[in-house]
């Protein structure tokens, strides 16, 4: 990867998120907006006697969730759209590698997406008054490497899609499964055996256990970082499958 052209094609990105206003606000926006809605949902739900309140457990799974779908939605679209107008083949005929494009990608998303989980978290924690027993900085962490687990999920699979609709096409295929099955509707130790077994190949069950563990308990444990070299794993493991099955010429 040449560092120069990396850089310069994630400045290119960045500027032309900056200009598409409807998607920033998308990005930015959504997920702190949503947050707000779960809070009027389980305002007047009876608090358990023991344990941390129902907003509380699902709100710090969702600080995970949403950045994961939204990131996901808004990358596969957004590169599918260089390659539908014929950017994207124009760029791959220049110096450009594959690896430098989807790196590039990769960094500009992850950009925005720190912004989005720094906000959805500051709405969370100050303004909604969500509570964890584990430190705020390590919640704002994970939420950015959801999104950014989203954003390497969501090139991988535009270079599989030929049209935007397609696209859009994989979320219930790669998303929905991974939201039912992430242990935030079932405990993921309470689901059938061969449920398990699917829940422990999929990166979102990771990134929502590291969240449940920043929840439960107030120091680092063994489990939180695991769960996190996990999903820096799947993380690099599909921008270099992106890499590899990006196709050089537009059908």
């Amino acid at each position: 990867m040449n560092a120069t052209i990396y850089a310069a094609t994630t400045t290119r990105i960045l500027r032309q998120l900056r200009s598409d206003h409807r998607t920033v606000a998308m990005i930015v926006l959504v997920p702190s907006l949503l947050m707000i809605l779960l809070f009027f949902i389980y305002r007047n739900v009876p608090a358990p006697p023991v344990g941390p309140s129902l907003f509380d457990r699902i709100a710090i799974t969702m600080l995970g969730i949403l950045p994961f779908v939204v990131m996901f939605l808004v990358t596969s679209i957004a590169m599918q759209r260089e390659r539908s107008s014929g950017t994207l083949e124009r760029l791959l005929t220049t110096p450009l590698t594959k690896f430098d494009l989807l790196a590039g990608y990769g960094s500009a998303f992850s950009l925005a997406a720190a912004v989005q989980a720094g906000l959805a978290c500051l709405v969370s924690f100050g303004l909604l008054g969500l509570a964890t027993l584990g430190n705020v900085g390590w919640v704002i962490l994970i939420a950015v490497l959801d999104a950014v687990l989203g954003v390497s999920l969501g090139l991988l699979c535009s270079a599989f899609a030929r049209t935007e609709f397609q696209a859009v096409q994989f979320m219930p295929v790669i998303v929905i499964p991974q939201l039912l099955l992430c242990g935030l509707l079932v405990p993921r130790d309470q689901l059938p055996d061969w449920l398990q077994w699917i829940s422990n190949v999929l990166p979102l069950s990771y990134a929502v256990e590291a969240l449940q563990q920043v929840a439960a308990h107030p120091g680092i444990t063994a489990v939180m970082l695991r769960d996190l070299v996990v999903v820096v794993a799947f993380v690099v493991a599909a921008l270099s499958l992106g890499a590899a099955t990006l196709r050089r010429r537009t059908p």
